[in-house]
């Protein structure tokens, strides 16, 4: 390349040009809207660390889903917080508890128009915080809760899900859930394994929204962050099991994680945006240190260019709706 010929700057002169140019663009309809709702509540419970995020009471969620729906968002991942919490999490089974309930009155608010996808793992549901049972030992026992797994499965897919999303890191999840569906006649229930999901620092404003009883950390079974070779094992392993897609947790710290599995990956790829991700631009443009719109948009383009084809994200219709308006 030789200067003058050779001007990249010239498909930068005006908006129009860089649209036109543009390698990448966001799509509501790959946006994936994360949402709350916590038994008991009689109005929606603002959360302290995630400005502008609530837990949701039924009404106000199914409000959410259906302006979900409006703005052109692709799915909603549904998490529930229950009242009465025990060591193997009983309440994730209950056909009327909280989350089972939600995903009910999400679909029968929506249909078909909104993905429903729910979140499969026992750590809102346990009195320890953990994903699943714990041992005498305090060792998360990985076979007798993949036993839980597919039941819970089983639970969220009759009330109609249409995605689950087992987020737990257990060996052998993917496989065990795919198996019980088949038993149980829902063998077009989607799964999106979490398949390189992390222990990482950036989730504490999460265990803020589903008032996680956590003491200790989940490095025994989330992957290290040092780890990169890791993150391809564990999805091919998935795949192998018979996921319908993989996803990539968290999104920011985790771009190289990202590409990687999109290189490789022959479903589509998820990335999630989590909880810290959201509440350190959040901060910071609260106090005028940074362009919000801008920052929130630039930080879902980086994941979408780095090979999401999904991104979970709090701003989903939010940012759906700035699409809509341009």
């Amino acid at each position: 390349m030789s200067f003058p010929t050779h001007r990249p700057r010239r498909l930068r002169t005006t908006p129009a040009m860089r649209r036109l140019t543009a390698e990448h663009r966001l799509s509501a309809s790959e946006l994936i809207l994360p949402a709350f709702i916590r038994e008991g509540l009689a109005e929606p419970n603002p959360i302290a660390s995630m400005p502008g995020v609530q837990q949701h009471t039924t009404d106000t969620l199914k409000r959410a889903a259906s302006e979900a729906v409006e703005l052109g968002v692709g799915g909603i991942m549904l998490f529930g917080i229950p009242a009465v919490r025990d060591a193997t999490g009983t309440a994730s089974l209950d056909p009327e508890g909280v989350l089972n309930k939600a995903i009910r009155d999400v679909r029968a608010e929506v249909g078909d128009e909104l993905v429903i996808m729910s979140d499969v793992c026992l750590d809102e549901f346990t009195d320890h915080g953990h994903c699943g049972v714990v041992d005498a030992n305090g060792y998360v026992d990985n076979d007798a809760t993949l036993e839980i797994y597919g039941r819970m499965a089983v639970a969220q897919a009759e009330a109609g899900a249409h995605v689950l999303g087992p987020s737990g890191m257990m060996d052998g999840q993917i496989a065990v859930i795919r198996q019980a569906l088949e038993e149980a006649g829902h063998a077009n229930t989607a799964v999106v394994a979490y398949a390189a999901k992390y222990a990482s620092a950036f989730y504490g404003p999460f265990r803020e929204a589903v008032d996680s009883q956590l003491t200790g950390d989940r490095r025994t079974y989330q992957m290290d962050a040092a780890n990169r070779r890791e993150a391809i094992l564990e999805v091919e392993l998935d795949l192998e099991e018979g996921a319908d897609m993989v996803m990539v947790k968290p999104a920011m710290s985790y771009l190289d994680i990202l590409a990687d599995v999109a290189a490789m990956s022959p479903v589509p790829v998820a990335a999630y945006q989590i909880s810290g991700e959201y509440s350190m631009i959040e901060a910071a443009a609260a106090n005028g240190w940074i362009d919000r719109r801008a920052a929130i948009t630039e930080s879902v383009l980086g994941i979408k260019r780095a090979g999401a084809n999904m991104v979970l994200t709090y701003w989903a219709s939010e940012l759906a709706g700035w699409l809509k308006e341009s």
